[in-house]
């Protein structure tokens, strides 16, 4: 059975789309009034848990109005197809560059099942087309009509994915932040509202850098732009909400720099012959201390693990420095 929709106030609740099965590592967001908006849809098996908790909160198939996603990667947008068609009157809202691939799916399926093979289906299932009539995009920044005045205002924030969208809520003020900065894990008796635990501590945060599209200038940049919306809240896909806003950010940053330093260094000791599991390794070794605390949870580690992993991670980075070091190359 699936978890109930967590009430964080205002209307806004947390949806635990148990990808995989697995609860506590993927969340969508249900902003409920007038038009009813969904942020995040989980994957295509997780789309019958997110109908369901819907209905629970009373919005029927024809109640809700929007679904927007804050970037395409399958395990925010990969039931978009399968929502679109159990609720027909919402417009599905994409950052420009994910629209094309949300009309017709095929490139972005293909790309999936060369990296995941046979663990594709029971990771995210398919991404089934969205009629492109339905589509609404957003360009660098946009915004989404939420009813009684209330929007939700979207903004191109790159670095982890070209067609990344941070949104901001304009009467709450709670930032939903995607992937943008990482991966946070709240600690083990964090308040569902604060995402602190009892002593006003922050759980570990881990960067996101998957490849194709992760670069790390752009990803700061990103990051100094939800600083400079001064929101009141995180709300994050991985996982729940933190108002530890501009800590949480600056933690943020932070990883990306460390894991981009150790894979560096991992570069340049290989001398043209980049050696992965060697940069894994050296990841591991030297952010052991650092996660501790993570890791004296293993099964918590493991299914994070499992969503983001350290191998998606330092390939990212990598694919980074070799296109620096060529356009370096070009530019001398």
């Amino acid at each position: 059975m699936a978890a109930q929709p967590k009430a964080l106030g205002s209307d806004v609740y947390m949806i635990d789309t148990a990808m995989s099965g697995y609860s506590g590592i993927t969340a969508a967001y249900a902003i409920l009034g007038s038009r009813p908006c969904l942020v995040e849809t989980g994957t295509a098996t997780s789309a019958p848990v997110v109908q369901e908790a819907l209905a629970g909160l009373g919005v029927g198939a024809d109640d809700l109005a929007t679904i927007v996603v804050t970037h395409i990667h399958l395990d925010h947008a990969g039931g978009v197809g399968d929502l679109s068609a159990a609720f027909p009157r919402a417009q599905v809202v994409v950052q420009d560059a994910g629209a094309r691939h949300l009309a017709d799916p095929s490139r972005l399926m293909a790309s999936a099942r060369r990296v995941f093979g046979s663990a594709m289906d029971s990771l995210f299932g398919e991404l089934l087309p969205t009629d492109a009539a339905r589509i609404k995009t957003i360009g660098d920044v946009g915004t989404i009509d939420l009813g009684g005045g209330r929007r939700l205002e979207g903004h191109h924030t790159p670095g982890h994915a070209r067609h990344h969208l941070g949104l901001v809520d304009s009467v709450t003020g709670d930032l939903y932040v995607g992937d943008a900065a990482g991966l946070y894990i709240p600690a083990q008796d964090a308040s569902s509202t604060t995402g602190l635990d009892s002593s006003g501590a922050m759980g570990q945060m881990l960067p996101g850098t998957p490849p194709p599209d992760f670069d790390l200038e752009l990803a700061l940049a990103s990051l100094h732009r939800f600083h400079d919306l001064r929101a009141t809240r995180l709300l994050f896909s991985h996982y729940g909400p933190i108002t530890a806003v501009d800590d949480a950010l600056d933690r943020a940053a932070e990883e990306m720099r460390l894991w981009v330093s150790i894979v560096r260094d991992a570069w340049q000791e290989a001398a043209g012959a980049f050696d992965l599991d060697h940069a894994v390794a050296m990841v591991r070794d030297r952010t052991r201390e650092r996660y501790a605390d993570l890791l004296a949870r293993p099964e918590v580690a493991a299914k994070f693990e499992a969503l983001s992993s350290a191998v998606a991670n330092v390939s990212g980075i990598a694919r980074w420095l070799e296109s620096e070091e060529k356009r370096v190359r070009e530019e001398s």
